[in-house]
């Protein structure tokens, strides 16, 4: 019987982390957890710490443990290495795919990793290590080297009966690169193709023209463009147009999961966390969030220091006081939600770095409008309680703030990556502080003007 109610799983996490191996009961949970479905054995691994996770592993079959292995993320995967032990987990690391394999390598001490590698035959050696010749952000780097030799001269049937025979070998089987004698990609075949076709069919008569990307290509950038055009795999060539792998879905989608939890933590000026909220160590929240903290920190005493230098403005009409937050608060959102929007633009490709002047114009237009709308609302409320100089005050600050902050955010992300920058790194932090202290200094200059302080 399946145990897949939320009770009976949090009943039994709760006694796989309060057991001690040496007990009777060891059987009765190695039992139990024959009936549990594995995405919830992975469940249960990523939510708890290594020693916990190594010994749901261990209570597990050899098989089930193998699969389970496999599927969980390589900062996981680390983690079961250094409490099972390399010798250990030998037979799960020969078991991943050549871009695994290095997803993992990059995670553990080199004298780990080298360990590993000893381990492996001379072919998976050699697999690995074409994968690990890449640079890191590149398509190579997560690739799958091992691809079908698929030729015109082969029929449909000696192509059907090459994908059966090493079915276990390769990284999927439904989109089949067509290459010469030298490995120069010719196009591809599908395997719904294939079925479709005459056995004795050459396959120059059902293959058809390629899309493909480069082994120096940018990961991410791939990856988005490729799940946007609804691929299962994609060939990858060099640049001289040998094929050298194959670029599949999940590692795509598993690209972009991770690039998009990154923006989505720098959005809230933290670090994104290589593992799930429940197992990551105190230290490591507090290591992913004090950066950014001690920035925005140093970076808000210029908001101070603009306050100092209109000290007498202020002793002169304490009112003005009232709506700094008013001000502040306004000009960092205008701005953070033009960053957002662009940054995102810029991920889909829908704006490239050409592109900063239009952005600018249209964002300064929008942030005008946005100002026009929340001025004469400003102007309105203010004049009634505080006197019509204080509402042209506040008018025509939001106005100019608003346009501003939504200018500088749109630019920003742009300017970012054209210097090879995170976008993200660029967005609500750093934009709320440059749009404090520059609309503090708009707010003041009007005051000084309008009001003749």
């Amino acid at each position: 019987m399946k145990i897949n109610d939320p009770e009976q799983l949090y009943e039994l996490e709760r006694r796989l982390e309060d057991h001690d191996p040496e007990i009777e009961e060891l059987s009765e949970l190695q039992e139990q957890l024959k009936h549990v479905r594995l995405k919830d054995i992975i469940a249960m691994i990523e939510r708890t710490d290594a020693t916990n996770g190594a010994k749901i592993l261990r209570l597990l079959s050899p098989e089930r443990s193998a699969i389970v292995f496999d599927v969980l993320d390589p900062a996981h995967q680390a983690d079961m290495v250094a409490a099972l032990g390399d010798e250990a987990v030998v037979g799960f690391f020969d078991a991943l795919g050549a871009e695994d394999r290095v997803a993992l390598l990059d995670e553990l001490p080199p004298e780990v990793a080298a360990r590993l590698m000893r381990e492996l035959d001379e072919d998976d050696q050699r697999v690995t290590n074409v994968v690990l010749g890449y640079e890191k952000g590149t398509v190579g780097r997560a690739m799958s080297p091992e691809v079908p030799l698929v030729t015109p001269q082969m029929t449909v049937k000696e192509v059907v009966d090459n994908l059966r025979e090493n079915v276990d070998n390769l990284e999927t089987i439904y989109t089949v690169p067509v290459t010469d004698a030298h490995r120069t990609l010719l196009g591809i075949v599908s395997l719904r193709r294939l079925f479709q076709s005459n056995a004795n069919q050459p396959v120059s008569e059902v293959m058809r023209e390629a899309q493909y990307a480069y082994a120096s290509d940018d990961a991410e950038d791939t990856a988005r463009w490729f799940l946007s055009s609804n691929l299962l795999a994609l060939p990858v060539v060099d640049n001289e147009h040998h094929l050298v792998g194959i670029f599949t879905y999940d590692e795509a989608h598993d690209i972009v999961e991770e690039a998009d939890s990154e923006d989505t933590a720098r959005l809230g000026a933290s670090e994104a966390l290589k593992r799930p909220y429940l197992s990551t160590p105190v230290q490591a929240l507090v290591k992913s969030r004090i950066v950014w903290l001690l920035v925005l920190a140093v970076s808000a005493i210029l908001t101070v220091q603009v306050l100092g230098i209109f000290e007498d403005t202020l002793e002169k009409a304490v009112v003005l006081s009232l709506f700094i937050p008013l001000l502040t608060g306004t000009g960092g959102n205008t701005g953070n939600q033009a960053a957002t929007t662009v940054t995102r633009a810029l991920a889909l490709n829908d704006v490239r770095n050409r592109d900063v002047a239009k952005v600018a114009w249209r964002e300064m237009r929008v942030g005008l409008l946005l100002g026009a709308v929340l001025g004469s609302l400003g102007f309105v409320l203010a004049g009634l309680v505080f006197g019509q100089s204080v509402g042209i005050v506040i008018g025509l600050t939001l106005l100019l703030v608003c346009t501003m902050a939504a200018t500088v955010g749109g630019v920003m992300p742009i300017i970012a990556k054209t210097i090879g920058a995170d976008p993200a790194v660029f967005s609500n932090p750093f934009i709320s502080t440059f749009c404090d202290a520059t609309g503090l200094i708009i707010y003041f200059f009007i005051a000084k003007a309008v009001l003749g302080i």
